[in-house]
């Protein structure tokens, strides 16, 4: 897995103040999913260096227990219809907030309107300038995203079928927290509409259940 560094967000304050109970990612998905596909036989792509990280092994738990409960069937070997191929990543990054600072030295009690009258006792005054304000405060905060990409193709002629990329934000970096919720959200309404993105809300739980609960699944609206 890439831990990519050195990129900059611009964001409000209203970003950073999301709510910690759950976890929400942004699922996209493209397939040409056959309606008659009877043979769900797959089996696992890993490359090279997936095949002896252990992390790999531990989400590909999680892809499997989602597969089964879509009707597949794990078949090792050859005699699989087709292959299932995922990779993942977190791009660790900046959150900047700039926000004005209220100092009651320079403002009073009830700024703007001290005692009924804009800008302090003295009113606008001589020195009233309309475009002064408070002074600004910049704080900068740190924020990772989560990236899961997963594909099913057909073994005989590698055609693909379906593929789906889920994206996650948050405040920490936490990618094993994540992932459960990420592959759940990657076949949630499987197969769907194709080339559409979404919201998917989960309730975030302490323990990562492998199938966590929807706490909001927002309608789907046309890619942007």
């Amino acid at each position: 897995m890439k831990r990519l560094s050195g990129i900059l967000f611009a964001a409000s304050s209203i970003l950073l103040a999301g709510c910690a109970s759950t976890i929400t990612s942004d699922v996209t998905a493209f397939h040409a999913w056959p309606a008659d596909l009877a043979d769900k036989s797959y089996v696992f792509t890993p490359t090279k260096d997936q095949k002896s990280s252990l992390e790999y092994r531990n989400y590909e738990q999680l892809v499997r227990a989602e597969l089964q409960r879509l009707g597949f069937t794990d078949t090792p070997g050859t005699r699989a219809a087709l292959k299932v191929a995922f990779s993942y990543g977190m791009q660790a990054g900046t959150v900047v907030v700039t926000q004005p600072v209220y100092d009651p030295f320079w403002y009073g009690p009830g700024y703007p309107g001290w005692r009924g009258r804009p800008f302090g006792p003295w009113g606008p005054g001589p020195f009233y300038d309309p475009f002064w304000g408070p002074p600004m405060q910049t704080t900068a905060f740190p924020v990772f995203q989560r990236r899961l990409y997963l594909s099913i193709t057909r073994a005989d002629n590698d055609r693909k079928l379906y593929e789906v990329t889920v994206d996650s934000e948050g405040r920490e970096a936490t990618l094993p927290m994540a992932m459960p919720y990420m592959v759940y959200s990657a076949f949630s309404e499987f197969p769907g509409p194709s080339g559409v993105s979404r919201h998917v809300v989960l309730k975030l739980d302490k323990h990562a259940p492998a199938a966590p609960t929807a706490a909001t699944d927002k309608p789907a609206a046309p890619a942007q």
